[in-house]
C-alpha cells in the first residue's frame, strides 16, 4: 500500500558542517534504573543544537561493556514537534536489524530529550567518499555493491516490517544518504538514522503539507513533488548514494539549474546540502540521459542496475528493495573474488590513510577519525627572525 508524503520528525541540519567542540570534560549525564550514564566525549555538535555524545554505561561503580552514543536533542517548540520526537523513537524501537543502528531509550533530562542508542565506531560513508575524492579516486565498485546489499537488506526489512496485528507498517525512510551510513570496525555497515521515515503507525502525527524533512539532494522525484511515496523511493535515494560511491560525485549538480516556476511554496524544515527549489528544478528534466552522463564510465551490468533504480517514473524502477538486492548481488557473483567484511576494513583504513594527507586543506566533518594533535609536517613552520 502507498504511503502518503506525510512529513515527520528527523535529524536537523543533518547537512551542515559541525562546529568545532570545546574543550570536554567527562559528566555524568542521567540515571535509568540502576544504570548510570556518564559523557565521555562530544562527537559533534550540530546547526540544530542536536549534540552526539559518546556515552559509558555503569551500575554502580563498575563499567559496562563497549560505549553507547547519546543524542541530546534540542527541546521540540511545539505540541506537534514533541508528538513527532515521541513517535520517532517508537518507531525505531520496533526495528531490530543487523545492518540497523538499534535505539534503547528515550528520556528527558534536565528540559532536554536524550535517546539513546547504539555507537558504530567507524566512517560515514560521507567521509569516505570525501577522503575518496581528496585521494584522486573513488571507491571501488566491489565496496559500493557491498554496501548497496547490506543497505537493500535493512530497507527491505523495515519496508515489509508489521505491527502485533499482522499490518503493515508503511514504512518509507525517505532519507538514505551518506551520513546516515556508517561502515563499523568490523567491516559491518549500518543504516543509523530513521528520523525522517514515514510510516502508516496509528496515531503518527502528521507535518504540515508544504515541510520537506530530509535531506533533499537525496530525495525521489515524487516526494519532490508531493506525491504518494512507496519502497520505490528509497530506492532512488540508495541509487543516488551508490552513484556517489562509484563516481565520487553526487548525481545531481546544481551551479546552473534555470530559476524555477513560481507556484505553491515548499520549504525545508532541515538545512539540505542542495536548495530545494533548484532540485525541483533538476527533477523537472530529470530522465535516463542525465543518469547516463553520471554513470558513463562504470562497468555495463552497474551501469544498467543504476538506471532501473534512478527511473523517474517509480513504476520502471525495482519494485522493491530485495529487488534491487538480488540484482546487486548477481553482479558481485559475476566479479569472482570475494568481498566480504575483511575487504571492507582494508579498503576504508585505505581510503582515510590516502585521504588524510590532506585533511589541514579539507574539512572531514566527523571528529575522532584522525589523532589528536599536529602531525610531523605541521611542525614545520619558519622561525621568526
Amino acid at each position: 500500500m502507498a504511503s502518503t508524503a506525510d512529513e515527520v520528525s528527523t535529524d536537523e541540519g543533518l547537512c551542515s558542517p559541525p562546529s568545532v567542540a570545546p574543550p570536554f570534560t567527562p559528566h555524568f549525564l542521567f540515571k535509568v534504573g540502576e544504570v548510570w550514564y556518564e559523557a565521555v566525549a562530544e562527537l559533534e555538535r550540530r546547526q540544530s543544537g542536536e549534540v552526539l555524545l559518546l556515552a559509558q554505561r555503569r551500575v554502580r561503580k563498575e563499567a559496562l561493556t563497549g560505549h553507547c552514543l547519546v543524542r541530546r536533542l534540542p527541546s521540540p517548540s511545539t505540541y506537534m514537534r514533541r508528538r513527532r520526537l515521541v513517535e520517532e523513537v517508537q518507531l525505531a524501537f520496533r526495528l531490530h536489524h543487523p545492518s540497523i543502528a538499534q535505539v534503547h531509550h528515550l528520556g528527558v533530562y534536565g528540559d532536554a530529550p536524550h535517546v539513546v542508542m547504539e555507537y558504530v565506531p567507524g566512517p560515514s560513508l560521507e567521509t569516505l567518499v570525501t577522503a575518496s575524492v581528496v585521494r584522486g579516486r573513488a571507491m571501488s565498485e566491489d565496496f559500493a555493491l557491498y554496501v548497496g546489499v547490506e543497505l537493500t537488506e535493512a530497507l527491505h526489512y523495515a519496508h515489509m516490517l508489521m505491527d502485533e496485528e499482522g499490518r503493515s507498517l508503511g514504512i518509507v525512510h525517505r532519507d538514505v544518504n551518506p551520513r546516515h551510513v556508517v561502515v563499523g570496525p568490523h567491516g559491518e555497515v549500518k543504516l543509523m538514522s530513521f528520523g525522517a521515515a514515514y510510516s502508516l503507525l496509528v496515531g503518527r502525527e502528521e507535518s504540515p503539507k508544504s515541510l520537506v524533512r530530509g535531506d533533499v539532494a537525496y530525495a525521489s522525484p515524487e516526494y519532490i513533488r508531493r506525491e504518494s511515496l512507496t519502497p520505490r523511493s528509497d530506492v532512488f535515494s540508495l541509487g543516488v548514494l551508490l552513484v556517489e560511491l562509484l563516481t565520487g560525485t553526487h548525481l545531481f549538480d546544481v551551479a546552473d539549474v534555470p530559476r524555477p516556476p513560481q507556484g505553491r511554496r515548499l520549504r525545508a524544515e532541515s538545512i539540505p546540502s542542495l536548495p530545494l527549489k533548484q532540485m525541483r528544478a533538476l527533477l523537472a528534466s530529470f530522465d535516463s540521459d542525465f543518469v547516463e552522463k553520471a554513470v558513463a564510465a562504470l562497468a555495463p551490468d552497474v551501469k544498467a542496475i543504476l538506471h532501473t533504480t534512478l527511473h523517474a517514473n517509480p513504476e520502471e524502477r525495482f519494485a522493491s528493495a530485495a529487488e534491487l538486492r538480488d540484482a546487486l548481488r548477481a553482479a558481485q557473483s559475476r566479479r569472482g573474488e570475494p568481498y566480504g567484511r575483511r575487504e571492507v576494513v582494508g579498503e576504508v583504513a585505505q581510503v582515510l590513510s590516502e585521504g588524510g594527507r590532506m585533511r589541514d586543506k579539507v574539512e572531514f566533518g566527523e571528529a575522532g577519525l584522525y589523532p589528536e594533535g599536529l602531525d610531523a609536517h605541521e611542525l614545520m613552520v619558519s622561525k621568526e627572525k
